[in-house]
């Protein structure tokens, strides 16, 4: 089994925290700028303490972190960790694109009218 970079863990957590809509929400919030649990709390119909945890759930994911500023304590979104996801998921997306260039280019879809000129008839009747 081939081991990704950045352990399957961390990438389960991550992934298991970003599957809430309601923490996707405050993620696509905090990239933004930093809030406070309040500020998370505004646009959702849900009680603080259950804001707080879904804060705990992003934490422990690595996806975001707190720091505390007189009485106020903002969550900072960790764009590192959300880059590594990013580069995680796109090395599975640049696989599948040359699968897919392939299968055109077998296809032959894409092919130019030059091209298409220089196919014998045979061929060209198997393309369509």
């Amino acid at each position: 089994m081939e081991q990704d970079a950045l352990g399957s863990e961390s990438l389960d957590r991550a992934f298991m925290a970003l599957a809430d809509p309601v923490r996707r929400a405050m993620v696509a919030r905090l990239s933004r700028g930093d809030a406070t649990v309040n500020e998370l709390a505004e646009p959702f119909a849900i009680t603080k303490q259950a804001v707080s945890k879904h804060i705990q759930v992003l934490e422990h994911a690595g996806l975001v972190t707190r720091s505390r500023d007189a009485q106020r304590r903002p969550v900072h979104l960790d764009a590192a960790a959300l880059e590594r996801l990013t580069a995680w998921i796109d090395q599975y997306r640049l696989i599948a694109e040359s699968r897919f260039r392939q299968l055109d280019q077998l296809l032959g879809v894409g092919v130019s009218h030059h091209e298409q000129e220089n196919i014998p008839a045979k061929k060209k009747e198997e393309l369509k």
